[in-house]
């Protein structure tokens, strides 16, 4: 079965549906697609010859009409399916809502951008019914694997980002940042519910959120130049990808959020201590005075590196970063009050100096967190 374009007209067969029930769904992500659409459909109906299949593309209201085009394709072929998401986007909520739109008892997940082969889904299905797999895993890394279509810097962020998640991931894997895989229904249900569903890497949220260690096998695939569309990997995507680690590495013992919060502010005293050094003993102005800048210098840090890290799905834009920044120096200016109250109040009561010390900063911590999150944060998270 084959598709064209011509003269902006989407030429489609008329398919009769199969009646039996749907063995594997595939579910493909898609931003500004449209150009590999029909491409991938042709490429899966090829590779799943003799296979109860449905194709779900689930679209984050591409600006080039991507779900339009599969909308055309899918009134002719009840096989091909599109949700289109408006307002919201993520790679991850985006599979995770296509995989709970189907039936099916196995589903894959790959990308439109061509570079996933196609060609494994069969072994890829056969493996996991015959050895019982709860994921099996198209690697680039196992014997037989590649990376020929990435670049060498995606390559090393690829290799990096595979370093990090085994903090996270309870087993062994050569590819955990790999988004190419196939998962049996029955343990998706599973761990849905404890799913993060933010970032861009499914198969080590699914990895790290299963309450018992995940039966899981790999398979090698040649992963292939891409043909057309746009990478989904930028800044942002980064970060959430660390934060996802984070929360699932240390998101039982302590929030998240807080963590990344008072890390941050040890970045800040840093800061303050090396502006504070340098413009005492080098610039020779006075201590109060570097002090005074020293201190600022922190703030100012920990302000912009909590709006782009700590609260980057509240991060504040235009005129709230001035507001913003007002309400947080002053949280954390009534926080440095608390910490010292707080401190001489234990140290009167006979608690050594060095724990009246660190629970004054604990203390203070939670204060221009809480506050923080209230005040200068308080806007309604984007996920």
């Amino acid at each position: 079965m084959t598709f064209h374009y011509q003269a902006g007209v989407l030429e489609c067969p008329i398919v009769t549906p199969a009646s039996a029930a749907i063995e594997l769904a595939v579910v493909v992500p898609t931003v500004n697609e449209r150009g590999n659409v029909c491409d991938v459909i042709t490429l899966i109906d090829q590779a799943l010859a003799g296979v109860e299949w449905e194709l779900i593309f689930v679209d984050d209201n591409s600006a080039d009409e991507t779900a339009e085009c599969i909308r055309r394709i899918a009134a002719t072929d009840r096989r091909i399916r599109v949700l289109e998401r408006i307002g919201r986007r993520g790679l991850a909520s985006a599979c995770i809502e296509g995989m709970l739109s189907t039936p099916a008892s196995y589903i894959a997940i790959m990308d439109a951008d061509l570079q996933h082969d196609e060609r494994i889904l069969t072994e890829m299905l056969r493996l996991i019914k015959a050895e019982k797999n709860d994921i099996v895993v198209a690697s680039r890394y196992v014997s037989g694997g590649s990376v020929e279509g990435l670049s060498p810097e995606r390559v090393w962020l690829s290799a990096l980002g595979s370093r990090i998640a085994r903090l996270a991931c309870r087993c062994e894997l050569s590819d955990p940042m790999s988004g190419f895989f196939l998962v049996d229904r029955l343990f998706f249900q599973k761990v849905v519910h404890r799913l993060t569903a933010r970032g861009f890497k499914l198969l080590l949220d699914l990895l790290a959120s299963s309450p018992v260690p995940a039966r899981v096998t790999e398979v090698p695939y040649h992963f292939r130049p891409r043909r057309a569309g746009e990478s989904k990997l930028d800044v942002r995507v980064e970060l959430e990808y660390l934060y996802f680690v984070a929360d699932k590495s240390i998101g039982r013992l302590v929030p998240t959020r807080f963590a990344l919060f008072a890390f941050i502010g040890a970045i800040g005293l840093i800061v303050h201590f090396l502006a504070l050094a340098s413009l005492y003993y080098w610039v020779k102005i006075s201590f109060t005075l570097a002090q005074t800048i020293g201190t600022f210098a922190a703030m100012n840090a920990n302000f912009v590196l909590n709006n782009v890290v700590t609260f980057r799905d509240r991060r504040l834009r235009g005129w709230r970063l001035a507001t913003g920044l007002v309400t947080f120096s002053l949280a954390c200016s009534i926080g440095v009050i608390v910490n010292i109250s707080f401190a001489r109040f234990l140290l009167v009561f006979g608690v050594p100096w060095y724990l009246a010390g660190i629970s004054g900063l604990a203390v203070s911590s939670v204060w221009n967190y809480g506050v923080n999150l209230v005040l200068t944060w308080r806007g309604r998270s984007s996920h």
